[in-house]
């Protein structure tokens, strides 16, 4: 799965490339707005929070203000209380994609009182479970 995250003017830093924090910006906007449009439910009216609880990132391309992005997802690992994400960034150069990182996203899902860990709510499992088996097909 592709999904499309724009690049703005305030994410370049005085040296004109995007600032390495900002990758992860690009993973967590990637990774909600795809469970926000895969469950047509807005996130943060479910009893349970989706928090970080692990990130990384591999930098391997600089990117810059305007580039068009594509932020690969993929699920790693789907547990009781956690789903482990596989992200790769791309910038987009006409016809083809240019990769300029890799890296892990980890939401764990905990009560919005208590926060402690609780199960994935069933409507983000069943959307998490249609992107791990997509991942498995082969491509056409």
């Amino acid at each position: 799965m592709l999904w499309p995250v724009p690049t703005r003017w305030a994410d370049n830093d005085h040296y004109g490339h995007v600032n390495n924090v900002t990758y992860y910006s690009y993973f967590d906007t990637a990774v909600n707005a795809w469970l926000m449009h895969a469950t047509g439910t807005d996130i943060r009216d479910l009893p349970a929070i989706g928090v970080v609880a692990e990130t990384s990132c591999r930098f391997l391309g600089s990117l810059s203000f305007p580039d068009d992005l594509r932020v690969g997802l993929r699920i790693a690992r789907l547990g009781r209380s956690s789903i482990t994400y596989d992200l790769a960034i791309f910038r987009v150069d006409g016809d083809r994609l240019e990769h300029a990182a890799t890296g892990t996203f980890v939401h764990v899902y905990v009560d919005e009182t208590t926060r402690k860990p609780i199960e994935i709510p069933a409507v983000i499992r069943q959307a998490a479970e249609v992107l791990a088996s997509a991942a498995l097909r082969p491509q056409d």
